[in-house]
């Protein structure tokens, strides 16, 4: 089992280089004890009323990339205070992380408030994960209905739908909203076929098309 070590004081005062100290010496011992591979060990200086500490951050991406499972910390309230304890349990528990404390050798207790603010989170992540796929496939199956069919009409198809592409395909975005598909339905449509666009950014280069053809037609 890999895991991360996370040392935190709220401070810059030289007094609570005693308390990280502890703090990491405490960890590594623990790990130790539940043979436990520490990967990394991250120090910092920040109030846990915040989320965006870049230690936090460092350690979230590593859990995210699957680099360790279990955050050690020397209880909760290292990890963070408030909203911010919630918000970052809530993260690695996307993660299919576990944080594990020093004082409750194991993973921190919750109050009832805590587990039900996380349910909810959970409820809604969940809610807008199915909302998100219905707006996809209601755009790709108007799109067809009106006649688009994308192993036609799409060049690089064959990288399959699973891949991510960068590219926009401006051409793509033409002949859907010559069917009279919305920015949003036409932006639907294509994260379905694996483009990562946003409804901006098909009304961005739908603008700039019809800019430049007025352009074009101006200097003919």
């Amino acid at each position: 089992m890999k895991a991360i070590i996370y040392c935190r004081v709220s401070t810059e005062k030289d007094t609570q280089d005693t308390s990280i100290d502890r703090q990491k010496e405490e960890l590594l011992s623990l790990a130790e004890t539940h043979s436990m591979e520490v990967i990394k060990v991250i120090e910092e200086r920040h109030s846990g009323y915040d989320v965006d500490r870049d230690g936090m951050i460092e350690a979230l991406e590593l859990l995210k990339d699957k680099k360790a499972s279990v955050l050690l910390v020397q209880d909760d309230t290292r990890l963070g205070r408030g909203h911010a304890k919630i918000a970052l349990l809530h993260e690695i528990k996307k993660f299919d992380a576990t944080v594990f404390t020093l004082n409750e050798k194991g993973e921190p207790e919750l109050s009832e408030t805590d587990s039900m603010i996380l349910s909810i989170l959970a409820t809604v992540e969940e809610f807008q994960r199915k909302l998100t796929n219905y707006k996809i496939k209601r755009g790709m199956q108007r799109a067809i209905e009106n006649g688009f069919n994308p192993q036609d009409n799409l060049k690089n198809q064959e990288q399959g739908g699973g891949r991510e592409k960068i590219e926009v395909p401006i051409d793509e975005i033409i002949k859907l909203r010559d069917k009279k598909l919305t920015f949003q339905e036409i932006a639907s449509t294509l994260r379905g076929l694996g483009f990562d666009v946003s409804k901006a950014t098909v009304h961005r280069r739908y603008k700039e098309h019809l800019e430049n053809t007025h352009r074009n037609s101006n200097n003919t």
